[in-house]
Parts: structure tokens; C-alpha cells; sequence
């Protein structure tokens, strides 16, 4: 399993058991105390260290509270104003910077990125010569889901990483698969911004983030690290939910780059579900944002029902018994957990804020309350419910059974050649300088721009291990040597970066 950068898609197969009723504000009304509790239990279960809840029905807010803690171990508490990092929630709100842009006729949905950036490049000639703003920001542009996610760790820029995409491997059809990528959307959105000559966060502060007062949103790391009120990322070691790493997220901003609170997120949601219209001002052209809601590529097909999910640009697109909702939701290895979920017909909205990874609670409250305004009751236990599918998917089973390969020595291990073999310079157009050492009997990576630096335990023969993911002490993989004629290692292939095949590189020099 790679690390997660990515939104998770599991709302196309959820299935609310209520059957579609009309909305009333006595309704939603009376199923807030229900969340208000359901939060509440969440945190003191230990579901989640904290979390934070708004709610807009009819351009009101109607629900905003915080619950639980910032960090573990320390006593702030979260409340509506403690900011989170959204992770891939920022991809509608990025959806409605670039529709700010087609609003004003900077670009249009259908400009091609090749007009906007000459050196773009796709990894075949006839998507790179073709491939638009919608394309990107609806992952239908072909490019591998991976692309650009592996080496971001690395240290890379997100100006390399965008031109680095250009050697990997596609991973579907141009304009015919859906195909989840990072730094595709973010290759969208940052090329509509090109004839502003302005960067990314800033056009967001102009456009979305000052015009709506979200005075404590932000698409730059260091303005999320400046805030006194902000929450940790939060991940489970040896069961207890642990604060061990921060996550920047420049390099993908548009994509999973954005901090925001559960007040901020307000306006927004007020924008949006207002069609463009905040406070009674016009802020963005209807024809414009709802594009970005307008379902352009089949996203799945829930392989219980039958039934058909779609992607907009930025936004998940369904169509079920209280009729068409959009959805997002987000999620870093590091430990976040975002949700956005909207009924555009009836006005309602909702975001969910966590600082776990692993867990199913946004789901799982979004779920209960929807239930509760169409049915007067929860049809199941939703948090158990989703917990137990990110517990199987991402949990420590399914590390442990990631790590499987390597869990037990062989019975008869191979001693490694003389380590000399492995040392050396390797290379790639896509990963670039990887650096071998050995010190003090023990081999070491150096890996990317920043020169991180990993050991290397040996396992068998030519095939060693390293921990790449600082979220994950224990997760281990392979790295593996070839051996050339000369009794050297001639390349290297590295387990984690290998997902697109793009994870073995050749040596340059010994030295």
C-alpha cells in the first residue's frame, strides 16, 4: 500500500436506508442534538482525538461545534475556529478558484493546457497536444493515479514534479477512464492561473478565501503551521492515537493543500449551495461554477446496486433516492480525515473536520444524520460501519498484510556480496539521483533533493529493506540490487516507487 495522498471515493457505494421525505428546518432541527451526542460518544470512545461540525440549511448556519482535542496529551480543545488541514477536500474548493477564473474570462473549462503552458507534457503526444482544464480537474486526462505521489516525499518542487509526470506510465484511457490523480488536477489548476502571472495562493486569498471572510484559510503550509489554533495530525501506534509527523502539502496545494475551519468552511458551502451568490452578492457566475457539478466522467459502478456515481471537476457526483448530491472527502496517511456532502435541492450542507487516519467517523456522522432529518432514525450503526471498512483497508491488518513478504527471515538467508557492490550512483528521469552508501558496515539511501537519508537492513542476498514512511515506523520495503557481469550492482529497484514502474534506476558512477 502507498501512502495516501488521495480522496477516498468509498461514498459511491454507501447506501443511506431512508427513503427520500422533504426537508424541513424542523427536521433538521431536531436531528442536530442526535449529532451534537453521536460527536461526543465518537471522542470519548476514542474514534478520533477531535473534530469539528458545521452545517448550512437554506444560506443559514444551523450547527457549529468543536469536540475532543487538538493533540493528544495536551489540553486545548477543538472548537469551530481550530483550523485542520483538509487534505482532498481542497479539490472542490480549488474547483471554485478556477471557476472564479472562467467567471471572469481568464480561461474556460475547455482551454488546453498546452495553450496556457507550452512545456506541459503528458506521458503520450496525443493527450499533451489535447487535454483541457476540465479533463485535468475530472481525472479523465489518462495520467497513472500514482504520478507525481512517490517522489513528492522526496523533496521534489511542485514546478519538477509537474514536469516530471511526463515519464511515467498512463494509467488509463484519455477521456475514457477515471483515473484518480493529484498532481493531474493540480497540473489543471495551477496552468488556469498562467495568464493572471499570479501564483495559485494567492489567486485563492482573491478570489474565494477574502470575498467570503475566510479569514482562517489558507493554501500555503507555513500559514497553517502560523495558526494558534490548529489542530495535529494524528495516526494510531500501538493502538493510541499519536501526533508523530506534520504534513506539507505545497507541492499538490490545489489538490490537498488547504487549511481551513468548520466557520470558514461555512461560507464557502453558503457560495456554493448559493450558486454563486454570497450574502446577496453575485461572487462567481452560476454558468461557471456549476460546471464543476456537472457530471463528466463515470466515476464507479456500486457493484451492489448497479448504480452509476459520477465525477464533476473536484466534486463526486450522485444521483440517489433524495436526488443528485455532491461529495468529497479527504484523507492523509499523516493523519486527516476530511468530509464535504451536500443536497443542493434542499439547500443543506455539511463538513466534518477530523485529525485521525485511519477512521470512518465522517462518514459515518454524515451518514447518521441524514438518516435521522429523512427517516427519524439512524437505519444502521454508520461509524462502526465505516470504521471497519478503512480498519480493513488501511488499518494495521492491512499493513500487516502489506509487510507479509517480509515479516519472517527466510529459513536460510543468503549473505549480502561485499557491500562496495551496492555503493554507487543510480538514475532515472523520473525518481532522478538515488545515492548508495556504506558506513561503519551499514548500507544507507540518499534519496532526493533534500538528501533524506535511509538505512538499510539486508534480508537476502541482493533484496534489502528500508522505512520510508515516517507515519508508519514499521512499515518496511524492498529494495532490490541486480547484479551486472562485473559483480557490481548494475540497478536497483526500489518496492514503493515501483507502483507505476517507474522504481528502478540505473547506475550512473561508483562514486
Amino acid at each position: 500500500m502507498m501512502r495516501l495522498f488521495l480522496s477516498l471515493i468509498f461514498l459511491v457505494f454507501v447506501s443511506f436506508g431512508a427513503e427520500a421525505q422533504p426537508v424541513t428546518r424542523e427536521k433538521v432541527t431536531a436531528a442536530l442534538p442526535k449529532l451534537r451526542e453521536l460527536a461526543r460518544q465518537a471522542v470519548a470512545k476514542g474514534e478520533v482525538p477531535g473534530l469539528s461540525i458545521g452545517i448550512v440549511y437554506r444560506d443559514e448556519v444551523v450547527f457549529l461545534e468543536g469536540f475532543g482535542v487538538r493533540e493528544m496529551g495536551q489540553a486545548e480543545a477543538v472548537n469551530a475556529d481550530t483550523v485542520f488541514q483538509l487534505a482532498s477536500v481542497s479539490k472542490p474548493m480549488a474547483a471554485t478558484v478556477v471557476a472564479a477564473l472562467v467567471s471572469d474570462g481568464v480561461v474556460t473549462w475547455d482551454t488546453r493546457i498546452r495553450d496556457l503552458d507550452p512545456d506541459f507534457s503528458l506521458p503520450d503526444a496525443y493527450p499533451t497536444a489535447q487535454v483541457t482544464i476540465r479533463d485535468l480537474l475530472s481525472h479523465r486526462s489518462g495520467l497513472a493515479a500514482n504520478a507525481g505521489n512517490d517522489i513528492e516525499d522526496l523533496g521534489f518542487s511542485r514546478e519538477e514534479i509537474l514536469k516530471r509526470i511526463r515519464y511515467t506510465k498512463p494509467g488509463g484511457s484519455f477521456r475514457a477512464s477515471f483515473v484518480y490523480s493529484n498532481f493531474g488536477f493540480t497540473a489543471g489548476a495551477i496552468a488556469a492561473t498562467r495568464p493572471t502571472g499570479k501564483r495559485w495562493e494567492d489567486l485563492a486569498e482573491e478570489k474565494v478565501y477574502r470575498p467570503l471572510g475566510m479569514q482562517s484559510t489558507s493554501s500555503r503550509a507555513r500559514d497553517f503551521q502560523l495558526q494558534a489554533n490548529r489542530s495535529s495530525l494524528h495516526v494510531r501506534v500501538d493502538g493510541k492515537w499519536t501526533p508523530l509527523v506534520k504534513r506539507n502539502a505545497d507541492a499538490q496545494s490545489p489538490a490537498g493543500g488547504v487549511s481551513s475551519n468548520a466557520r470558514d468552511m461555512m461560507q464557502w458551502l453558503r457560495l456554493e449551495l448559493g450558486n454563486g451568490r454570497f450574502a446577496g452578492r453575485p461572487i462567481i457566475k452560476e454558468s461557471a461554477l456549476e460546471q464543476t457539478r456537472r457530471p463528466t466522467i463515470v466515476r464507479n459502478v456500486d457493484p451492489k446496486t448497479g448504480v452509476t456515481g459520477f465525477y464533476g471537476m473536484g466534486w463526486n457526483v450522485d444521483f440517489r433516492e433524495r436526488g443528485v448530491e455532491w461529495s468529497h472527502a479527504g484523507a492523509f496517511s499523516a493523519g486527516a480525515r476530511t468530509l464535504v456532502h451536500m443536497l443542493p435541492a434542499e439547500r443543506l450542507g455539511i463538513v466534518i473536520l477530523t485529525n485521525a487516519f485511519p477512521t470512518g467517523v465522517p462518514e459515518g456522522l454524515a451518514a447518521t444524520f441524514l438518516d435521522e432529518i429523512y427517516a427519524g432514525k439512524a437505519s444502521r450503526d454508520w461509524i462502526a460501519h465505516w470504521n471497519e471498512i478503512y480498519d480493513d483497508s488501511f488499518g494495521a491488518g492491512a499493513q500487516k498484510q502489506a509487510m507479509a513478504p517480509y515479516a519472517s527471515p527466510p529459513a536460510s538467508p543468503s549473505p549480502p556480496l561485499p557491500l562496495q557492490a551496492y555503493t554507487g550512483f543510480y538514475q532515472n528521469d523520473y525518481v532522478g539521483d538515488v545515492r548508495v552508501i556504506e558506513s561503519g558496515g551499514v548500507l544507507s539511501l540518499v534519496l532526493g533533493p533534500a538528501g533524506r537519508r535511509f538505512p538499510l537492513k539486508h534480508f537476502n542476498r541482493d533484496l534489502f529493506l528500508y522505512a520510508p514512511y515516517a507515519e508508519s515506523p514499521g512499515w518496511t520495503v524492498g529494495v532490490t540490487f541486480q547484479i551486472g557481469p562485473d559483480g557490481r550492482a548494475s540497478q536497483v529497484t526500489f518496492e514503493n516507487l515501483d507502483e507505476d514502474g517507474n522504481g528502478t534506476l540505473k547506475r550512473t558512477r561508483v562514486r
